[in-house]
């Protein structure tokens, strides 16, 4: 994935696309950042949990744009948000997830708010990456109350 990415920014220069090249080149700059900050080895998985990062960040944007009239910073928005995601794994389903979610359920035997951690330890591994984890963590709560 992280040799597609690459190609894409170069495929990008040369044809002129200059909105994807601007998208792909800040979330190429975060993956640096991260990779610098972390010491970590630029791989498939750091690409997606920065990718996932800058589609959070934009999808942010796009809540307070949309409150504040601006239509053409919302399509903008939405836009970079496409070429994003593809450098996500393939999305899980809402029953998908609902399903893991069960499962550390009963793993865990979870009753309460103090098994929210265990539960999260063992969705997430699962799920990250490849679903909103705001959306797990509202699921696995309102389950747990």
């Amino acid at each position: 994935m992280v040799e597609k990415f690459m190609d894409d920014i170069k495929v990008a220069m040369k044809s002129g696309d200059k909105e994807t090249l601007s998208v792909l080149r800040m979330a190429k700059g975060s993956l640096d950042k991260e990779r610098i900050d972390k010491k970590r080895e630029v791989n498939d998985e750091l690409l997606t949990e920065v990718i996932a990062k800058e589609i959070k960040t934009r999808n942010e944007s796009i809540k307070e744009f949309e409150k504040g009239g601006r239509t053409d910073l919302v399509e903008k928005t939405q836009n970079e948000v496409e070429v994003l995601k593809k450098y996500l794994p393939e999305q899980l389903s809402e029953e998908e997830v609902d399903k893991i979610i069960e499962e550390a359920f009963n793993e865990v035997k979870a009753e309460s708010m103090k098994d929210m951690g265990k539960v999260m330890g063992l969705v997430t591994p699962k799920v990250k990456g490849r679903f909103d984890m705001s959306t797990v963590s509202a699921k696995i709560k309102a389950k747990l109350s």
